[in-house]
């Protein structure tokens, strides 16, 4: 394959096989030319054989002439190499007209509940941020019509841009290989008409809200062991799709999802793997079961899984003259996406598992209280309580006079307790 790449800007060419590029007098080339796709132009570097004979192998082949730069690493040896760019793709008239009524279901929608929602909506600077921002009391939701093919890094510039202006994205799609899946907050549906889209037809999402479910892994446990299949002894909590839950849950429709998510009753969050925290789970679920998780296991840190790597400190530079030649189809090293699960999987369900339950979630904050009662408060509450006054003592966390010592005593009265096991 060709080892130099032509810089459309400065219009030079690059020699990828010398430290300073053939251009010694452009100390930021390197880093400039590396620079994530998202982040640069796209036809800033042409293949070489295509900038010199108007053509080249790649096109014959369904690619671009423009050009990545990617490390090649053979035995221990790493280099840098140009690879071709796949050819953008144009959204079908189909896919347009389906992207459309999903954007005026959305904005309909919001408004027949009392929420404000905008068509294309712009930021300060002029660019279109969201298809359709929506606005309620949790604050505005992004929401983003996918029906044609987008690429990972464009989802995450976007989703990036819109959480700089305070916008949680919200991305739909209708295909289960779509780029937008587990790299920001989503929801999938079916591959509905745009007149089913358009209608009142109910559409139900069938991935990227989940709702948490924690339980001791017995023998006598209703699922099974998620880990070996059988039981093991152990405590687990992970995220299922409604209708796996126990008992099963309502599904949600992108109509409840559109209210919900604006109100806060549904909330995004980003799941890291227990063993593997690189494996990276985002869904919708209700606010009360992501309370519920951050009690658990605290927020998650944040995704840096975005962060640019240094750029040439494990480069070898081998000092060759400049080949011009395509050889399209030796780039066989050019990185390709993990296939995604097509099932629940650990990864794709957050699972989590601890040996015991951890003592916070069930029980009741220590507190300093007092008992303030008389010797005849004390007898008129030990009547009602079944025991003798002096095991009559306070709640830990009201207060309130409870048969707190003795046989049969408690930490805290039931009130308390309810609502600590419910959090």
């Amino acid at each position: 394959m060709a080892n130099g790449v032509y810089h459309t800007a400065y219009d030079i060419e690059i020699n990828l096989t010398l430290p300073d590029l053939g251009h010694p007098d452009r100390p930021g080339l390197l880093r400039e030319i590396t620079t994530p796709i998202d982040q640069r132009e796209r036809e800033l570097l042409e293949c070489l054989e295509h900038h010199r004979e108007g053509l080249c192998q790649s096109e014959e082949e369904g690619r671009s002439p423009w050009m990545a730069i990617r490390r090649r690493t053979v035995g221990d040896v790493t280099t840098w190499v140009a690879a071709h760019l796949p050819v953008r793709s144009v959204a079908t008239s189909e896919e347009s007209d389906k992207h459309k009524a999903m954007k005026e279901r959305i904005a309909r929608v919001a408004e027949k509940n009392g929420l404000r929602a905008e068509v294309e909506a712009r930021a300060t600077d002029g660019r279109i941020r969201t298809d359709v921002l929506v606005t309620g009391d949790a604050g505005r939701i992004g929401w983003e019509a996918q029906y044609s093919p987008i690429s990972a890094e464009t989802v995450r510039r976007r989703s990036r841009a819109a959480a700089d202006h305070e916008i949680v994205p919200l991305w739909v799609t209708n295909s289960t290989e779509s780029a937008v899946i587990e790299r920001a907050p989503w929801a999938r549906v079916d591959d509905f008409s745009w007149k089913e889209i358009a209608s009142a037809t109910a559409m139900i999402v069938r991935g990227g809200v989940r709702h948490l479910q924690q339980w001791k892994c017995l023998r006598s446990s209703e699922r099974p062991c998620p880990v070996n299949g059988s039981f093991c002894g152990l405590f687990h909590a992970q995220w299922d799709l409604a209708a796996l839950c126990l008992p099963a849950k309502p599904p949600t429709e992108v109509d409840a999802l559109v209210v919900a998510s604006a109100d806060g009753e549904l909330v995004p969050v980003r799941v890291a793997g227990q063993r593997d925290p690189r494996a990276v789970s985002r869904m919708w679920v209700p606010a009360a079961d992501r309370d519920r998780w951050h009690d658990m296991y605290g927020d998650p840190d944040e995704d840096k899984s975005d962060a640019q790597q240094p750029v040439d400190n494990d480069i070898t530079y081998t000092h060759q003259d400049l080949d011009p030649t395509c050889r399209y189809g030796d780039e066989v090293f050019v990185p390709r996406p993990t296939p995604r699960p097509r099932r629940d999987t650990p990864a794709s369900t957050g699972l989590h598992t601890f040996a015991e339950v951890p003592r916070r979630l069930f029980t009741v904050p220590r507190q300093d209280h007092r008992l303030e009662a008389t010797e005849a408060q004390r007898r008129a509450t030990a009547l009602t309580q079944g025991c003798e006054p002096w095991q009559i003592g306070p709640c830990a966390g009201c207060g309130a006079p409870i048969h707190r010592y003795g046989d049969g005593g408690i930490h805290a009265c039931e009130t308390c307790r309810a609502r600590v096991a419910g959090r």
